[in-house]
């Protein structure tokens, strides 16, 4: 399954696949919450079946519904769930995500995917990742400021460890060693966790491990503070949560009144815009470099690519999305940023605000 960050992103929302099904909806961690979640999707997988019968042959919507059906029975799967599930399916993929983080209920087939559930998981302000090492192990963790879980770690070979002879200089030799390790966790982290997630990474260690691992270090992703002082492999995720909010949450409340005032003082200049279709037009010319999502609305119809032209409909409509998912993968198409916002920390009651790059 790939990893889900900018560069997956990026790839569906390029990507030319016809039909293109997805789905979301919230689920649960723990019996007996968890015994409607499959009930729940195999609903969402009924509406899926009926809208692709409308415009397509029944050769073509079999293959898209077997590996759903297959989900929907896996009975394993479903005991192992988090806080929301996101599905996208075509003739080319079949890619399912376990969220920490709740998602509203939809299931939508249109001409590609409908992505801004994910974008608000891949581009909030508030995720982030944690690193807990010590000189013989580490681990990795992914959450928000609501839930913090494991994510699988890459394979990095342990310190060297020399015996300790008569020689004083042994104590050097094994320094070394430690050195060699936290480098190579530092490695391996980097190109295989943090860029393609491109979220900040929060290190949690021990006093005696933090200087050693930052000086060899090399991780862009690696913020400055941490969680120090504490065992991190002595506490719970909820302990290590809480402990990393802490520090995060200074740094998310002030990227978010930073983006606000830059919106605020663009707007003021006539360098923004809070008006759907000024952005959509915006969008297709490439104008955009950042717009703010709200979190929470939504607004069925589409956004021509070619033209910006907005066409308001039903999001029953097998061809119809959301016309702010729409302009999300217009601004990131043209390499602008998207960032998902709450709607309490939103500037405009619009459902976006676009910051014009000229």
């Amino acid at each position: 399954m790939p990893t889900l960050g900018p560069q997956y992103l990026a790839a569906v929302i390029s990507a030319a696949e016809s039909p293109s099904v997805s789905i979301y909806q919230p689920t649960h961690r723990h019996h007996p919450d968890n015994v409607q979640d499959p009930i729940r999707f195999k609903n969402l997988v009924k509406q899926v079946e009926e809208s692709l019968s409308r415009d397509y042959p029944s050769r073509e919507v079999r293959p898209l519904l077997e590996p759903l059906q297959r989900l929907q029975g896996d009975t394993i799967f479903w005991n192992h769930t988090l806080d929301g599930l996101a599905v996208l399916a075509s003739p080319a993929r079949c890619d399912v995500f376990k969220l920490p983080r709740a998602v509203p209920e939809l299931a939508v087939v249109a001409g590609s995917f409908h992505v801004k559930p994910l974008l608000r998981y891949v581009q909030s302000a508030d995720r982030f990742q944690v690193l807990a090492v010590a000189q013989d192990k580490f681990a990795l963790f992914e959450g928000n400021r609501y839930a913090l879980d494991s994510i699988p770690v890459p394979p990095v070979a342990g310190p060297v460890r020399v015996p300790a002879p008569s020689d004083p200089r042994a104590e050097t030799v094994y320094g070394e060693g430690i050195a060699g390790y936290f480098r190579a966790v530092d490695r391996a982290v980097t190109e295989e966790v943090s860029k393609p997630a491109g979220v900040p990474l929060l290190l949690a260690a021990l006093s005696e491990n933090l200087t050693p691992f930052r000086a060899v270090a090399k991780n862009p992703f690696l913020i400055p503070d941490a969680i120090a002082g504490t065992d991190p492999f002595a506490l719970d995720a909820e302990g290590l949560r809480a402990r990393a909010w802490a520090v995060l949450e200074p740094h998310y409340l002030a990227r978010l009144e930073t983006l606000s005032r830059d919106f605020n003082t663009a707007f003021s200049r006539q360098q923004g815009t809070g008006d759907l279709s000024d952005a959509a037009r915006a969008a297709v010319a490439g104008r955009i470099g950042t717009v703010l999502i709200d979190a929470d609305a939504v607004q069925p119809g589409t956004i021509n690519p070619a033209t910006g032209a907005i066409v308001p409909k039903d999001l029953a409509d097998p061809k119809v999305d959301d016309k702010l998912d729409d302009l999300a993968e217009l601004v990131l198409k043209t390499g602008g940023t998207v960032v998902i916002v709450p709607t309490e920390r939103m500037p405009t009651k619009s459902g976006l605000a676009a910051i014009f790059r000229y």
